[in-house]
């Protein structure tokens, strides 16, 4: 049975950083593209970071570039997402996702993890 499980979520200051981790049992992720995706109160969700399996190319939306870095501990069969300089519109529930390929869309992947309350106040 696949099961993906984040962590790292909590709260954090204005400009604060997290490092979120998602980890599998049942399943090898780096054979898989790898997303993690968001949801604020009342919005839908959406993709955030993404990484491929072939060459661990990623993507991440224009809101988090520069602050946010996905990346994939191979070792630990972890994707990792790290969260710096955060700001209050980035909080939200937090789920990373596993699918045949790497794309900020939902419908495209298999697996989901329970998600992880990130929570950026003052």
């Amino acid at each position: 049975q696949v099961r993906l499980m984040e962590s790292g979520g909590g709260l954090v200051q204005p400009g604060g950083s997290l490092r979120l981790s998602c980890s599998a049992s049942g399943l090898t992720l780096a054979n898989h593209g790898i997303g993690w995706f968001r949801q604020a109160p009342g919005k839908e969700r959406e993709g955030v970071s993404c990484i491929s399996s072939v060459d661990d190319t990623t993507w991440s939306i224009d809101s988090v570039k520069g602050r946010f870095t996905i990346s994939r501990d191979k070792a630990k069969n972890t994707v990792n997402l790290q969260m710096n300089s955060l700001k209050p519109e980035d909080t939200g529930v937090y789920y990373c996702a596993a699918g045949p390929i790497a794309t900020l869309m939902t419908d495209e992947y298999n697996y989901w993890g329970q998600g992880t309350q990130v929570t950026v106040s003052s």
